[in-house]
């Protein structure tokens, strides 16, 4: 029962103040900035233990009063347990949810690559509708986000789009995102109405710093060429596109969005460094044995993680067998319940644990 969790940490919480005013601590700035963090995290989830702990009174109280002979105050007392059960579900959600360990990628913005798949120009059509729920999501929580390097279709849709975006727990709006999403519907370009289905990868990184990431110089190789686009578009005079190898790794990343050569550089080497931080993590994880029980899918790319069904109005995410019927709305950017349902999954995950 998580409630055992919640008293732990609450009397973490007072041993933490305890060491903050002792004088050696205070006098160890590592030591107490280390300390102070972790009592920023733990504050908020002691203040609802403790509210927890009052209702849970409240409602033992209650059930006691529903033993009175006076029928009246049975009556009260039934109604008001009803309405303090309703707020002890709510709260329990909300506890699941402020139980997650802080990310330590939550304070980093990210890098999303979409790229097609399966389905020719109907995957690339659907690489554009996920590119735009992307943006549009963003835009709704206050996020700004910028492309990176794109190579679009002539009917409007992308062969592969990379963006990044800034923003207070951009990661942990987007980070479920990672792996295959699937689409079934009749394609633009088919004439006969028949239903397809297609494919698109995202990747999700957190960007890294340069303190995450050392990258020698003699390991890059850079080369340059005249950037171009479907139809003509972002035709340059000038070899403004960058494309960089990670000579150790065998990393490739391009930009050629913008028209400055230095500034194509900069954003690619801001992918190169997300993309080598991303396989840094990976090991770590491999190294310490992470059990992928208790994640909400593994991040793998190649994981098929959601299908969208346009002729039932159906967004299905395989990893919690979770369904949403407003397919039109999510795809607008309206992500919130899907995020929030992913959220909560992975909360109950932690408290198993």
């Amino acid at each position: 029962m998580f409630i055992t969790k919640l008293e732990n940490l609450h009397n973490e919480l007072k041993e933490i103040e305890k060491q903050l005013g002792d004088s050696s601590v205070v006098s160890d700035h590592e030591k107490y900035m280390e300390l102070s963090k972790r009592h920023f995290y733990l504050q908020p989830i002691s203040e609802k233990y403790l509210q927890y702990l009052k209702l849970l009174q409240d409602i033992k109280d209650s059930g006691e009063l529903k033993a009175s002979s006076d029928p009246q105050m049975r009556e009260m007392a039934e109604a008001e347990e009803q309405q303090l059960q309703a707020r002890r579900a709510v709260m329990e959600n909300e506890i699941k949810i402020i139980l997650i360990p802080p990310d330590p990628n939550d304070d980093k913005g990210i890098i999303v690559e979409i790229r097609a798949g399966t389905g020719g120009e109907e995957a690339a059509l659907f690489a554009g509708d996920l590119f735009r729920m992307y943006s549009r999501f963003a835009e709704r929580n206050g996020w700004k986000y910028e492309i990176i390097d794109s190579n679009p279709t002539g009917l409007g849709g992308f062969k592969e789009v990379v963006f990044e975006i800034s923003g207070p727990k951009a990661w942990r709006g987007f980070k479920f995102e990672r792996g295959v999403h699937r689409v079934q519907r009749v394609p633009q370009t088919e004439a006969s109405g028949r239903v397809h289905t297609s494919a698109v990868s995202v990747a999700v990184l957190p960007e890294a710093e340069d303190v995450d990431i050392e990258i020698k110089p003699e390991d890059l190789r850079v080369d340059t060429y005249r950037a171009s686009g479907a139809g003509g578009q972002h035709i340059n005079k000038t070899d403004s596109a960058i494309r960089i190898t990670h000579l150790a790794t065998g990393l490739v990343v391009s930009c050629q969005d913008e028209r400055s050569q230095i500034k194509n550089r900069a954003k690619a080497m801001k992918v190169l460094r997300a993309k080598l931080y991303e396989q840094k993590v990976i090991e770590q994880e491999k190294q310490i044995a992470i059990d992928r029980k208790k994640q909400v899918g593994s991040g793998d790319r190649s994981e098929k993680i959601r299908t969208y069904n346009f002729p039932q109005n159906r967004i299905t995410d395989h990893r919690i067998g979770f369904s949403v019927y407003n397919i039109n709305e999510v795809l607008d950017g309206d992500l919130a319940e899907l995020i929030s349902k992913l959220i909560e999954e992975e909360a109950a995950a932690i408290l198993s644990d």
